[in-house]
């Protein structure tokens, strides 16, 4: 379990890498820019800096108590829940903050695309869902480390959701879909193997990085890491 305590190094503190940076910026202003992948050598900053994004992530709108987050203003990509509140008139919107919601590279089908209860939709005649990874990214930035090295399979559900804009799990005849509107975000090291042209051409950008060989920038850099492991609420209030 993630310890959400954790005082996350900040996005303005990271040295150099402008255009990762700006890529990264422009994703979070305008999701339709269509994500960003960062190609860089181990030590890069790629995995920091996206994880500090959230904490410049704005605020959206969303249907209060919506697992799925949905969107209270666009009644075309709402789920099943939201849409009977529409009916029944008793909708109700509040503001939570964008969110960045990791996928691992080791995670099964199930954990990404959701399970559903079979058991209870047969005794029960009432289709049951547990969320994935697809579900809590929804309308947030869906990242995933090490890109280049996910499951053949993974990644074809990855392109079905980002072409629909919707996440269908099917088991036994049963179905259930969910809104699964996110930006993806990408991050590798290309010394590990290429990624698939199918996927490279999901990516709205796609950036290049290199190590700072700059020995001013890198002793700033080495300075700015020694502060924030020392005292990071200090480092980042600063």
């Amino acid at each position: 379990m993630k310890n959400h305590n954790v005082i996350v190094y900040p996005f303005t503190a990271i040295v150099g890498q402008e255009k990762m940076k700006k890529a990264l910026i422009l994703n979070a202003i305008n999701p339709k820019v269509g994500g960003v992948l960062i190609r860089g050598e181990k030590g890069t900053a790629k995995s920091t800096a996206v994880r500090a994004l959230a904490n410049l992530l704005p605020e959206i709108q969303v249907v209060e108590g919506c697992k799925y987050r949905c969107d209270p203003n666009d009644v075309n990509a709402m789920c099943e829940e939201c849409l009977e509140k529409v009916k029944a008139g008793t909708l109700k919107s509040s503001s939570i903050k964008m969110k960045v919601v990791d996928l691992p590279v080791s995670a099964t089908e199930d954990r990404v695309v959701g399970t559903l209860d079979i058991e209870h939709a047969i005794k029960k005649g009432e289709k049951r869902f547990e969320p994935g990874v697809l579900a809590y990214a929804h309308r947030g930035i869906l990242y995933v480390d090490e890109i280049n090295l996910l499951d053949d399979h993974l990644v074809d559900v990855l392109l079905d959701s980002a072409a629909m804009g919707v996440n269908t799990v099917e088991r036994e005849g049963i179905s259930f879909s969910h809104p699964a509107n996110f930006v993806l975000v990408g991050t590798m090291n290309p010394e590990e193997g290429e990624l698939r042209p199918q996927l490279l051409d999901r990516f709205g950008l796609c950036v290049d990085i290199k190590g700072i060989m700059d020995v001013a920038r890198r002793v700033e850099l080495i300075k700015y890491r020694l502060s924030y492991e020392t005292d990071p609420k200090a480092f980042a209030a600063g």
